[in-house]
């Protein structure tokens, strides 16, 4: 098994949640978080004067798949989550050892 840890534009998130529940990917967990890049933040004009934003607003997505599947959830981030401008966002992807279910005590990928 694979996780699957993606940040992305906040704005990219509805869709990239319909599209991985449509292809069978539903279990996920989403977090708000705050991050930078190589793009360092962004500079903003206010009536009192610039400003600069060091942290931007961010999702961070979190999947357990089947390591057959990773590639298909990863090519359909990408395929949703991509504008072509900096800041599009990463995807991290770890090995999972095992996985239980606090319920059942069930384990493995059935535990998904």
């Amino acid at each position: 098994m694979k996780k699957i840890e993606a940040i992305v534009r906040p704005e990219k998130l509805h869709l990239l949640r319909e599209k991985l529940d449509k292809a069978g990917f539903s279990g996920m967990t989403v977090t708000e978080v705050k991050g930078r890049g190589r793009q360092k933040g962004i500079a903003l004009q206010w009536r009192a004067g610039d400003y600069r934003v060091e942290f931007l607003p961010k999702m961070k997505l979190e999947l357990v798949v089947d390591d057959k599947d990773s590639e298909t959830v990863i090519n359909l981030i990408c395929d949703v989550a991509q504008t072509g401008e900096a800041g599009d966002g990463k995807i991290f992807v770890y090995p999972v050892e095992d996985v239980v279910r606090v319920r059942t005590k069930e384990r493995g990928c059935s535990a998904v």
